[in-house]
């Protein structure tokens, strides 16, 4: 789409349908199974009139993780230094349960580029991931040294976090099919909750 003029109210509704339709086809196939035909089809326009807003689908791909990778750092960012460790540090498991539950397509689109050795995102992930989560941990480590928190590996901690809160957007279909009827998230925030409490409580010398 020409850059040189602000885009008009048409444009602006067919480019975030654009990337609507890319979400749905990119979280289902994955970057390599999906296909400019399936996007159009998905998001009722022409090919010819996709491309004059994408020229191919890695840009479609590129902008939907530009925009999904800011969002995934702000559970983190928000981790307050002035807060009270055990409280901030649970309210960051419950906000990336939260992500899992309202975002579940962007978790499996970032999940699947991941899985395929982030070749579009490793940059961000080695600066600006690496920096926000290396800040992080020295808050963490700091909050240990006080005896604020219980010492664990403060890296493998947050690992732990982004596998048992994204677990439940990443593989959907198959807590969906263990659990049956039952909603994933009734009690996994209770579970959850309850892990990271006894786990990172204090411990009496």
């Amino acid at each position: 789409m020409p850059q040189d003029r602000a885009p008009t109210r048409i444009q602006k509704k067919n480019r975030a349908a654009i990337l609507e339709a890319a979400l749905n086809v990119f979280s289902a196939h994955g970057f390599r199974g999906a296909t400019v035909d399936q996007i159009a089809a998905e998001a009722g326009l022409s090919k010819p009139n996709l491309l004059y807003y994408f020229p191919s689908k890695e840009a479609m791909h590129d902008a939907l993780l530009a925009e999904l990778l800011d969002t995934w750092l702000d559970p983190l960012r928000a981790l307050n230094d002035q807060g009270e460790p055990l409280t901030e540090l649970l309210a960051y498991v419950h906000r990336k349960l939260e992500m899992s539950r309202t975002y579940p397509r962007e978790s499996r689109l970032f999940a699947n580029e991941i899985v395929q050795g982030a070749p579009r995102i490793y940059q961000a992930l080695s600066e600006d991931l690496k920096a926000l989560v290396d800040d992080k941990v020295a808050l963490l480590e700091d909050w240990m040294a006080a005896g604020r928190i219980a010492r664990v590996h403060p890296y493998h901690l947050l690992f732990s976090i982004w596998s048992l809160t994204q677990h439940y957007a990443d593989f959907d279909v198959q807590v969906r099919a263990v659990l049956g009827n039952e909603d994933p998230f009734d009690g996994a925030d209770i579970f959850l909750d309850t892990l990271y409490r006894r786990l990172l409580s204090p411990r009496p010398e």
